[in-house]
């Protein structure tokens, strides 16, 4: 049993429709395509979030589409895969829709972009004058 896989991320994707949970499986090999050390874990009750060193992405099951919310504003993503958030401060997000085509090869290389950054302190230290809010 692979021990970075985590079986209520099974649990979750089952719960979805069949074509969100295809799209779902797609992103999570891809994730671990990424990185080897890639770990899941559920947070917020019941998310499934891919981690390494910090977040990296997390799936949301919605109506018409499954999100993939990628924790990184600053990484590349020359292939155009995110479609909402470009501007947000701290993640943006790839919707997928059913009968979309995902591009597998550009989301592997946006996840290692994002774990690269994490690997080197996160985002926030390679923005400058960047300040995390006090919560």
């Amino acid at each position: 049993m692979d021990m970075r896989r985590d079986t209520r991320v099974d649990e979750y994707i089952a719960s979805l429709p069949d074509w969100q949970a295809r799209f779902a499986q797609r992103v999570r090999a891809a994730v671990h395509a990424a990185d080897d050390e890639v770990e899941e874990t559920i947070k917020r009750t019941r998310l499934p979030y891919f981690v390494l060193k910090g977040n990296i992405c997390a799936l949301l099951g919605a109506k018409d589409h499954l999100n993939v919310f990628v924790y990184d504003p600053i990484a590349p993503d020359p292939e155009g895969l995110i479609n909402q958030g470009r501007d947000n401060a701290t993640a943006r997000a790839i919707q997928l829709r059913e009968g979309q085509v995902l591009n597998e090869p550009a989301l592997v290389e946006l996840f290692r972009a994002v774990i690269a950054n994490n690997r080197a302190g996160g985002w926030r230290k390679q923005v400058p004058g960047h300040q995390t809010p006090l919560r």
